[in-house]
Formats: structure tokens, sequence, C-alpha cells
């Protein structure tokens, strides 16, 4: 069997105001409001900027890798995405802005180029389809001469 000791302190025990003495005196500073006299009030605006919302298009590059993966472009395209993620966890901002927007020409290239050869490849094959399609009753002619 284990015993395990815990002393409980209260704060007004410890030498420690009360929750409620506590804020009983923050109210009491937010009642009195700002401080009265002759001075001018003056503001400063400072502008703290967190980190910036860059995307480095490491999901569009490996969509482009493993299924459009045209003349290598979208690996390439994926090697640029995580130099750019890799330079944004730096806090190289611009450097990674320059690898990112590297990774996003050459993702359009790799889509456009494999649109195309989709859309060729599709024109090909329906041409070839309709040619062999008229020529089989000249084929089968053909083979009756014989």
């Amino acid at each position: 069997m284990s015993r395990s000791f815990q002393t409980v302190f209260t704060r007004a025990s410890a030498g420690l105001p009360t929750t409620y003495e506590m804020l009983k005196e923050e109210h009491e500073v937010t009642v009195l409001g700002p401080p009265h006299g002759e001075a001018p009030v003056s503001t400063t605006v400072i502008n703290i900027h967190g980190d910036t919302c860059m995307s480095d298009h490491v999901v569009w590059s490996l969509f482009n890798t493993l299924f459009m993966n045209w003349c290598c472009l979208g690996f390439v395209a994926f090697a640029y995405s995580v130099k750019s993620r890799d330079r944004k966890m730096v806090g190289d901002v611009s450097g990674a802005q320059t690898y990112a927007s590297t990774a996003k020409c050459l993702n359009i290239c790799t889509l456009i180029s494999s649109l195309l050869l989709t859309i060729v490849l599709i024109v090909l094959l329906v041409t070839g389809s309709l040619i062999n399609v008229q020529l089989i009753p000249q084929y089968i002619k053909d083979l009756g001469d014989y």
C-alpha cells in the first residue's frame, strides 16, 4: 500500500490574498481609467508579423510526381517544394518564396504538358479507331479476292 502525503495550503494561510481580493483589485484599477494630467496621451502601434502564410505547393507537386510525371517535371517540382518548405522552417522567407515560385511554375508546366499529352493520345486513339472502322470493309473485300 503506498502512502502519499498532500499538503494543502490555502491562499490565506500562505499569506497570499484570496482570489476575490485579487479580482477586486484588478477591477478597481480598470475603474480608475487612464491617468489624469496635463501631458497629452500618445499611442504607439507595433506591427508584429507572425508566421507568413506562404504556400510551398508540396501536395500539388506530390500529385504531379505520382500521376503526371511527364519528363520528370513533377519530381523536380517536388524537390523545389521540399526546398521551399526547408527554407520556410529555417526562417529564410525570400529563399522560400523563390523556391515556391519555381515549384509553382514547374507544376503548371507539368499539368499543361500532361493534359496536352492525354488529349493528343485520346485524339490518336479515336482517329485510329475511326480509320480502322472505315478500313474493315476494304480488308474483308481484299480477303474475299484471295
